[in-house]
Protein backbone atom coordinates (compact mmCIF):
# COMPACT_ATOMS: atom_id res chain seq x y z
CA UNK A 1 0.00 0.00 0.00
CA UNK A 2 1.74 3.00 -1.14
CA UNK A 3 1.19 6.47 0.85
CA UNK A 4 -1.82 7.73 -0.97
CA UNK A 5 -3.78 4.81 -0.52
CA UNK A 6 -3.28 5.20 2.88
CA UNK A 7 -5.91 7.93 2.89
CA UNK A 8 -8.37 8.94 0.65
CA UNK A 9 -6.57 12.05 -0.77
CA UNK A 10 -9.00 13.47 -2.69
CA UNK A 11 -11.55 13.93 0.11
CA UNK A 12 -9.03 15.79 1.62
CA UNK A 13 -8.81 18.68 -0.83
CA UNK A 14 -12.36 19.81 -0.26
CA UNK A 15 -10.83 20.96 3.26
CA UNK A 16 -10.55 24.79 2.94
CA UNK A 17 -9.37 25.31 6.36
CA UNK A 18 -12.05 27.62 7.45
CA UNK A 19 -11.84 26.60 10.98
CA UNK A 20 -16.00 26.87 11.55
CA UNK A 21 -15.17 22.82 12.78
CA UNK A 22 -13.06 23.78 15.33
CA UNK A 23 -15.89 25.38 17.96
CA UNK A 24 -17.90 21.95 17.44
CA UNK A 25 -15.19 19.44 17.87
CA UNK A 26 -14.63 17.70 21.34
CA UNK A 27 -11.40 17.14 21.41
CA UNK A 28 -10.08 20.25 20.09
CA UNK A 29 -12.38 21.61 22.90
CA UNK A 30 -10.47 19.88 25.51
CA UNK A 31 -6.58 20.36 24.32
CA UNK A 32 -6.85 23.29 21.74
CA UNK A 33 -4.43 21.78 19.59
CA UNK A 34 -4.86 22.09 16.10
CA UNK A 35 -3.86 18.49 15.25
CA UNK A 36 -7.04 17.42 17.16
CA UNK A 37 -9.66 19.32 15.34
CA UNK A 38 -11.18 17.84 12.20
CA UNK A 39 -8.37 20.32 10.05
CA UNK A 40 -5.59 19.41 11.96
CA UNK A 41 -6.01 15.45 11.21
CA UNK A 42 -6.80 16.27 7.82
CA UNK A 43 -3.63 18.44 7.37
CA UNK A 44 -2.03 15.00 9.26
CA UNK A 45 -3.63 12.56 6.61
CA UNK A 46 -2.41 15.24 3.37
CA UNK A 47 0.61 15.08 4.97
CA UNK A 48 1.01 10.85 4.96
CA UNK A 49 -0.32 11.19 1.51
CA UNK A 50 2.14 13.06 -0.04
CA UNK A 51 5.29 11.61 1.94
CA UNK A 52 5.77 14.03 4.43
CA UNK A 53 4.27 11.99 7.56
CA UNK A 54 5.54 8.80 7.97
CA UNK A 55 2.04 6.76 9.11
CA UNK A 56 4.22 5.09 11.48
CA UNK A 57 4.83 7.81 13.62
CA UNK A 58 3.11 7.51 17.14
CA UNK A 59 1.50 10.80 16.82
CA UNK A 60 -0.80 10.27 13.33
CA UNK A 61 -2.09 6.93 14.96
CA UNK A 62 -2.82 8.46 18.10
CA UNK A 63 -4.62 11.83 16.61
CA UNK A 64 -6.71 9.30 14.80
CA UNK A 65 -7.49 7.07 17.79
CA UNK A 66 -8.52 10.65 19.77
CA UNK A 67 -11.39 11.30 17.56
CA UNK A 68 -14.54 10.35 18.68
CA UNK A 69 -15.74 10.75 14.92
CA UNK A 70 -18.92 12.36 16.65
CA UNK A 71 -19.71 14.29 13.04
CA UNK A 72 -20.04 17.58 14.11
CA UNK A 73 -17.78 18.89 11.88
CA UNK A 74 -19.79 18.03 8.89
CA UNK A 75 -23.25 19.98 9.69
CA UNK A 76 -21.01 22.96 10.08
CA UNK A 77 -18.79 22.47 7.18
CA UNK A 78 -19.09 24.95 3.97
CA UNK A 79 -17.68 22.28 2.25
CA UNK A 80 -19.21 19.51 2.34
CA UNK A 81 -16.31 17.67 3.47
CA UNK A 82 -17.30 13.83 4.52
CA UNK A 83 -15.06 13.78 7.66
CA UNK A 84 -16.46 10.46 8.84
CA UNK A 85 -15.52 8.49 5.80
CA UNK A 86 -12.13 10.02 5.42
CA UNK A 87 -11.56 8.37 9.34
CA UNK A 88 -13.39 5.42 8.39
CA UNK A 89 -10.65 4.48 5.44
CA UNK A 90 -7.52 6.26 7.12
CA UNK A 91 -8.06 4.21 10.47
CA UNK A 92 -8.53 0.95 8.29
CA UNK A 93 -5.45 1.56 6.44
CA UNK A 94 -3.02 2.33 9.14
CA UNK A 95 -4.28 -1.06 10.87
CA UNK A 96 -3.48 -2.29 7.88
CA UNK A 97 -0.02 -0.96 7.08
CA UNK A 98 1.26 -0.38 11.03
CA UNK A 99 1.18 -3.72 12.95
CA UNK A 100 -0.09 -3.02 16.38
CA UNK A 101 1.02 -4.77 19.57
CA UNK A 102 0.08 -8.22 20.21
CA UNK A 103 -2.12 -7.58 23.54
CA UNK A 104 -3.43 -4.80 21.38
CA UNK A 105 -4.78 -7.35 18.43
CA UNK A 106 -5.46 -9.94 20.72
CA UNK A 107 -8.46 -7.59 22.32
CA UNK A 108 -9.65 -6.15 19.18
CA UNK A 109 -9.82 -10.29 17.78
CA UNK A 110 -11.59 -10.75 20.95
CA UNK A 111 -13.71 -8.16 20.81
CA UNK A 112 -14.36 -7.45 16.95
CA UNK A 113 -14.30 -11.39 15.49
CA UNK A 114 -15.32 -12.99 18.60
CA UNK A 115 -17.88 -11.52 21.07
CA UNK A 116 -19.70 -8.93 18.59
CA UNK A 117 -20.52 -11.82 16.02
CA UNK A 118 -21.78 -14.23 18.22
CA UNK A 119 -24.88 -13.64 20.59
CA UNK A 120 -23.84 -16.72 22.83
CA UNK A 121 -20.86 -15.06 23.53
CA UNK A 122 -22.24 -11.80 23.92
CA UNK A 123 -24.71 -12.97 26.74
CA UNK A 124 -22.12 -15.02 28.49
CA UNK A 125 -19.59 -12.12 28.47
CA UNK A 126 -22.36 -9.88 29.52
CA UNK A 127 -23.83 -12.76 32.09
CA UNK A 128 -20.20 -13.00 33.68
CA UNK A 129 -20.10 -8.77 34.04
CA UNK A 130 -23.21 -8.90 36.11
CA UNK A 131 -22.18 -11.13 38.34
CA UNK A 132 -19.13 -9.51 38.69
CA UNK A 133 -21.19 -6.29 39.72
CA UNK A 134 -23.51 -8.28 42.22
CA UNK A 135 -20.81 -9.17 43.65
CA UNK A 136 -18.67 -6.30 44.19
CA UNK A 137 -15.87 -7.11 42.02
CA UNK A 138 -16.06 -5.24 38.70
CA UNK A 139 -16.26 -1.51 40.51
CA UNK A 140 -12.70 -3.19 42.39
CA UNK A 141 -11.31 -4.53 38.97
CA UNK A 142 -12.23 -1.38 37.60
CA UNK A 143 -10.08 0.74 40.22
CA UNK A 144 -7.46 -1.63 40.30
CA UNK A 145 -7.23 -0.96 36.41
CA UNK A 146 -6.73 2.55 36.97
CA UNK A 147 -7.74 4.94 34.17
CA UNK A 148 -8.34 2.29 32.04
CA UNK A 149 -10.55 1.09 34.26
CA UNK A 150 -13.05 4.30 34.62
CA UNK A 151 -15.08 2.98 32.30
CA UNK A 152 -15.66 -1.05 33.48
CA UNK A 153 -16.20 0.46 37.48
CA UNK A 154 -18.88 3.16 36.01
CA UNK A 155 -20.25 0.51 33.26
CA UNK A 156 -24.21 0.88 34.30
CA UNK A 157 -26.20 -2.11 35.78
CA UNK A 158 -26.65 -5.28 33.73
CA UNK A 159 -30.15 -6.43 33.22
CA UNK A 160 -31.03 -10.35 34.63
CA UNK A 161 -31.41 -12.62 32.13
CA UNK A 162 -34.89 -12.50 31.78
CA UNK A 163 -34.44 -9.12 30.62
CA UNK A 164 -32.06 -9.90 27.91
CA UNK A 165 -34.20 -12.37 25.96
CA UNK A 166 -34.68 -11.76 22.24
CA UNK A 167 -37.45 -10.69 20.14
CA UNK A 168 -40.09 -13.11 19.22
CA UNK A 169 -39.25 -13.59 15.18
CA UNK A 170 -42.72 -12.06 14.65
CA UNK A 171 -45.31 -9.55 16.72
CA UNK A 172 -48.85 -9.05 15.32
CA UNK A 173 -50.20 -5.90 15.03
CA UNK A 174 -52.48 -4.40 17.95
CA UNK A 175 -54.62 -2.38 15.90
CA UNK A 176 -56.00 -2.69 12.58
CA UNK A 177 -52.88 -3.28 10.13
CA UNK A 178 -50.81 -0.81 8.47
CA UNK A 179 -48.51 -2.85 7.33
CA UNK A 180 -45.16 -4.80 8.13
CA UNK A 181 -41.65 -3.51 9.04
CA UNK A 182 -38.81 -5.14 10.55
CA UNK A 183 -36.74 -3.81 13.53
CA UNK A 184 -32.72 -4.74 13.77
CA UNK A 185 -32.35 -6.18 17.20
CA UNK A 186 -28.62 -5.38 17.34
CA UNK A 187 -25.66 -6.88 19.32
CA UNK A 188 -25.22 -5.02 22.21
CA UNK A 189 -28.90 -4.13 22.60
CA UNK A 190 -30.78 -7.39 23.33
CA UNK A 191 -27.64 -7.61 26.27
CA UNK A 192 -28.21 -3.63 27.76
CA UNK A 193 -31.67 -2.57 26.62
CA UNK A 194 -33.49 -5.43 25.69
CA UNK A 195 -36.78 -3.66 27.52
CA UNK A 196 -35.79 -0.82 24.49
CA UNK A 197 -36.36 -3.31 21.84
CA UNK A 198 -39.69 -4.05 23.40
CA UNK A 199 -41.11 -1.07 23.68
CA UNK A 200 -40.07 -0.12 20.18
CA UNK A 201 -42.09 -3.27 18.72
CA UNK A 202 -44.98 -2.53 21.66
CA UNK A 203 -45.06 1.37 19.47
CA UNK A 204 -45.30 -0.27 16.50
CA UNK A 205 -47.61 -2.66 16.84
CA UNK A 206 -49.89 -0.08 18.77
CA UNK A 207 -49.35 1.71 15.50
CA UNK A 208 -50.98 -1.20 13.35
CA UNK A 209 -47.76 -2.69 11.69
CA UNK A 210 -46.82 -6.36 12.07
CA UNK A 211 -43.27 -6.48 13.47
CA UNK A 212 -40.44 -9.10 12.22
CA UNK A 213 -36.68 -9.47 12.99
CA UNK A 214 -33.86 -11.87 12.43
CA UNK A 215 -32.27 -14.18 14.33
CA UNK A 216 -29.60 -14.57 11.63
CA UNK A 217 -27.64 -11.03 11.98
CA UNK A 218 -26.12 -10.22 15.02
CA UNK A 219 -23.78 -7.04 14.73
CA UNK A 220 -24.92 -4.53 11.72
CA UNK A 221 -20.98 -4.21 11.30
CA UNK A 222 -20.87 -0.15 12.58
CA UNK A 223 -18.19 -0.70 15.58
CA UNK A 224 -16.07 -1.90 12.69
CA UNK A 225 -16.13 0.22 10.79
CA UNK A 226 -15.86 3.28 12.95
CA UNK A 227 -12.79 1.31 14.44
CA UNK A 228 -10.72 0.68 11.32
CA UNK A 229 -12.00 -2.65 10.69
CA UNK A 230 -13.19 -2.44 7.36
CA UNK A 231 -13.30 -5.32 5.75
CA UNK A 232 -14.81 -6.86 8.64
CA UNK A 233 -17.26 -4.71 8.23
CA UNK A 234 -18.50 -4.97 4.64
CA UNK A 235 -18.27 -9.05 6.03
CA UNK A 236 -21.15 -8.09 8.57
CA UNK A 237 -22.70 -5.78 5.89
CA UNK A 238 -23.36 -8.22 3.35
CA UNK A 239 -24.47 -10.94 6.50
CA UNK A 240 -26.98 -8.46 7.41
CA UNK A 241 -28.55 -7.68 4.28
CA UNK A 242 -28.80 -11.13 3.26
CA UNK A 243 -30.60 -12.15 7.07
CA UNK A 244 -33.12 -9.15 6.32
CA UNK A 245 -33.41 -10.18 2.74
CA UNK A 246 -34.84 -13.31 3.88
CA UNK A 247 -37.92 -11.89 5.83
CA UNK A 248 -39.52 -10.82 2.42
CA UNK A 249 -40.92 -13.84 0.81
CA UNK A 250 -39.67 -14.11 -3.29
CA UNK A 251 -41.42 -11.17 -5.10
CA UNK A 252 -43.45 -9.52 -2.17
CA UNK A 253 -41.61 -5.81 -1.21
CA UNK A 254 -39.09 -5.73 1.31
CA UNK A 255 -40.12 -4.58 4.45
CA UNK A 256 -38.65 -0.90 5.93
CA UNK A 257 -36.60 -1.79 8.59
CA UNK A 258 -36.76 0.12 11.76
CA UNK A 259 -33.87 0.94 13.84
CA UNK A 260 -33.81 2.18 17.35
CA UNK A 261 -29.93 2.78 17.38
CA UNK A 262 -29.07 6.15 16.01
CA UNK A 263 -25.43 4.65 15.23
CA UNK A 264 -26.35 1.56 13.84
CA UNK A 265 -29.01 3.21 11.62
CA UNK A 266 -26.42 5.90 10.49
CA UNK A 267 -24.10 2.83 9.34
CA UNK A 268 -26.58 0.71 7.50
CA UNK A 269 -28.02 3.55 5.55
CA UNK A 270 -24.77 3.95 4.05
CA UNK A 271 -24.06 0.54 3.12
CA UNK A 272 -24.41 1.02 -0.47
CA UNK A 273 -21.48 3.09 0.05
CA UNK A 274 -19.62 0.66 2.06
CA UNK A 275 -20.16 -1.95 -0.78
CA UNK A 276 -20.25 0.18 -4.06
CA UNK A 277 -17.00 -1.09 -5.24
CA UNK A 278 -18.60 -5.11 -4.95
CA UNK A 279 -20.54 -6.06 -8.38
CA UNK A 280 -21.80 -8.62 -6.77
CA UNK A 281 -23.62 -6.39 -3.76
CA UNK A 282 -23.74 -2.75 -4.92
CA UNK A 283 -27.02 -3.06 -6.20
CA UNK A 284 -28.49 -4.81 -3.37
CA UNK A 285 -26.95 -2.84 -0.29
CA UNK A 286 -28.09 -0.03 -2.04
CA UNK A 287 -31.70 -1.21 -2.35
CA UNK A 288 -31.16 -2.39 1.69
CA UNK A 289 -29.70 0.96 2.55
CA UNK A 290 -32.70 2.98 1.05
CA UNK A 291 -34.99 0.45 3.23
CA UNK A 292 -33.66 1.19 6.21
CA UNK A 293 -35.83 4.78 8.66
CA UNK A 294 -35.01 5.37 11.98
CA UNK A 295 -37.84 4.63 14.54
CA UNK A 296 -38.88 8.54 15.26
CA UNK A 297 -38.50 8.87 11.81
CA UNK A 298 -40.31 6.60 11.01
CA UNK A 299 -43.19 6.69 13.73
CA UNK A 300 -43.65 10.46 13.94
CA UNK A 301 -45.39 11.02 10.43
CA UNK A 302 -47.47 7.87 11.23
CA UNK A 303 -48.65 8.81 14.55
CA UNK A 304 -52.59 9.69 13.82
CA UNK A 305 -53.14 13.92 14.86
CA UNK A 306 -56.46 12.29 16.61
CA UNK A 307 -54.21 9.85 18.87
CA UNK A 308 -53.64 10.53 22.18
CA UNK A 309 -49.92 10.41 24.10
CA UNK A 310 -50.57 10.54 27.88
CA UNK A 311 -47.94 10.20 30.31
CA UNK A 312 -49.61 9.25 33.78
CA UNK A 313 -48.05 9.31 37.17
CA UNK A 314 -47.20 11.43 39.61
CA UNK A 315 -49.50 13.87 38.30
CA UNK A 316 -46.93 16.50 38.10
CA UNK A 317 -45.81 17.32 34.56
CA UNK A 318 -42.37 15.45 33.68
CA UNK A 319 -39.48 17.60 32.70
CA UNK A 320 -37.68 15.89 30.52
CA UNK A 321 -34.75 17.17 27.99
CA UNK A 322 -33.88 15.58 24.55
CA UNK A 323 -30.22 15.27 23.87
CA UNK A 324 -29.51 14.53 20.16
CA UNK A 325 -27.36 11.07 19.28
CA UNK A 326 -24.15 12.17 16.91
CA UNK A 327 -24.86 9.47 14.38
CA UNK A 328 -28.93 10.63 14.39
CA UNK A 329 -28.65 14.40 13.76
CA UNK A 330 -25.16 14.76 11.81
CA UNK A 331 -24.59 11.51 10.58
CA UNK A 332 -28.86 11.13 9.27
CA UNK A 333 -29.95 14.47 9.61
CA UNK A 334 -32.67 13.73 12.19
CA UNK A 335 -33.56 16.66 14.57
CA UNK A 336 -37.35 17.34 14.48
CA UNK A 337 -38.96 13.97 14.91
CA UNK A 338 -37.76 13.14 17.94
CA UNK A 339 -39.13 16.33 19.44
CA UNK A 340 -42.13 16.35 17.67
CA UNK A 341 -42.87 13.30 19.31
CA UNK A 342 -41.86 14.54 23.04
CA UNK A 343 -44.06 17.43 22.12
CA UNK A 344 -47.13 15.19 21.84
CA UNK A 345 -46.59 13.47 25.40
CA UNK A 346 -49.42 15.45 27.70
CA UNK A 347 -47.30 15.32 30.99
CA UNK A 348 -44.15 15.96 29.43
CA UNK A 349 -42.41 19.36 29.04
CA UNK A 350 -39.76 19.67 26.87
CA UNK A 351 -37.07 21.97 28.16
CA UNK A 352 -33.94 22.45 25.32
CA UNK A 353 -30.38 22.08 26.12
CA UNK A 354 -28.12 24.52 24.21
CA UNK A 355 -25.04 21.83 24.24
CA UNK A 356 -27.90 19.01 22.45
CA UNK A 357 -25.95 18.36 18.91
CA UNK A 358 -22.82 18.34 20.70
CA UNK A 359 -21.40 14.56 21.83
CA UNK A 360 -21.74 13.01 24.94
CA UNK A 361 -18.52 11.36 24.98
CA UNK A 362 -20.21 7.82 24.02
CA UNK A 363 -18.56 7.58 20.82
CA UNK A 364 -19.44 3.98 20.71
CA UNK A 365 -16.39 1.59 22.42
CA UNK A 366 -14.85 5.24 22.98
CA UNK A 367 -16.02 5.76 26.23
CA UNK A 368 -14.64 1.67 27.13
CA UNK A 369 -11.18 2.69 25.59
CA UNK A 370 -10.44 6.42 26.52
CA UNK A 371 -12.83 7.15 29.69
CA UNK A 372 -10.87 10.04 31.46
CA UNK A 373 -11.32 11.78 27.68
CA UNK A 374 -14.77 10.42 27.30
CA UNK A 375 -15.78 11.52 30.49
CA UNK A 376 -14.50 15.19 29.93
CA UNK A 377 -16.39 15.84 27.05
CA UNK A 378 -19.69 15.57 29.04
CA UNK A 379 -18.37 17.17 31.83
CA UNK A 380 -20.00 20.25 30.11
CA UNK A 381 -23.32 18.53 29.28
CA UNK A 382 -23.82 17.17 33.03
CA UNK A 383 -23.61 20.47 34.09
CA UNK A 384 -26.24 21.97 31.52
CA UNK A 385 -28.90 19.68 32.18
CA UNK A 386 -28.39 19.62 36.04
CA UNK A 387 -28.89 24.00 35.74
CA UNK A 388 -31.75 23.51 33.73
CA UNK A 389 -33.95 21.31 35.76
CA UNK A 390 -34.80 18.50 33.74
CA UNK A 391 -36.08 14.98 35.68
CA UNK A 392 -35.68 13.38 32.69
CA UNK A 393 -32.74 12.70 29.42
CA UNK A 394 -34.03 11.04 26.48
CA UNK A 395 -32.10 9.91 24.06
CA UNK A 396 -32.45 7.45 20.57
CA UNK A 397 -29.13 5.41 20.86
CA UNK A 398 -27.54 2.96 23.11
CA UNK A 399 -24.33 4.42 24.03
CA UNK A 400 -25.37 7.68 24.50
CA UNK A 401 -28.30 5.94 26.84
CA UNK A 402 -25.21 4.11 28.83
CA UNK A 403 -22.85 7.33 29.01
CA UNK A 404 -25.55 9.25 30.33
CA UNK A 405 -26.56 6.86 33.10
CA UNK A 406 -22.84 6.77 34.29
CA UNK A 407 -22.39 10.00 34.32
CA UNK A 408 -25.43 11.02 35.98
CA UNK A 409 -24.54 8.50 38.94
CA UNK A 410 -21.02 9.96 39.20
CA UNK A 411 -22.84 12.69 40.32
CA UNK A 412 -25.69 11.44 42.49
CA UNK A 413 -28.07 12.59 40.32
CA UNK A 414 -31.52 10.82 40.75
CA UNK A 415 -32.55 11.77 36.94
CA UNK A 416 -33.53 8.86 34.85
CA UNK A 417 -32.22 8.17 30.95
CA UNK A 418 -34.56 6.49 28.82
CA UNK A 419 -34.72 5.86 25.01
CA UNK A 420 -37.44 7.48 23.39
CA UNK A 421 -39.09 4.30 22.58
CA UNK A 422 -39.47 3.74 26.18
CA UNK A 423 -41.32 7.27 26.89
CA UNK A 424 -43.62 6.96 23.97
CA UNK A 425 -44.53 3.24 24.62
CA UNK A 426 -45.45 4.44 28.29
CA UNK A 427 -47.56 7.51 26.55
CA UNK A 428 -49.29 5.75 23.77
CA UNK A 429 -52.67 4.30 24.82
CA UNK A 430 -53.52 0.29 23.94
Amino acid sequence: MNDAELVDYAKTLDCIHCGLCLRTCPTYQLTGNESSSPRGRIALMRAVAEGRLDASEPGYGAELDFCLVCRHCESVCPAGVRFGEMMEHARSALAAAVTAPLSVRFVRWIGFRVALRSRFVLARVHGALRLAQRGGILPVLGRAMGARGQGLASLPEIPPSAERRLLAPFTAATRTRQGTVAVLEGCVMPEMYGRVNRATVSVLTKLGFDVLTTRESTCCGALHAHNGELDQARELARATIEAFEKLSPAGSETAQVVVNSAGCGAHMKELGRLLAQDPLWAQRAQRFSDQVVDFSQFVAPRLPASQRLILEGSGEMLRVAYDDPCHLCHGQGIRAEPRQLLDRIEGVTRVEMRSSESCCGSAGIYAMLRPEESQAVLAPKLEEFAAIGAQCLVTANPGCQMQWQSGLARVNSTAQVVHIAELLDRALQP
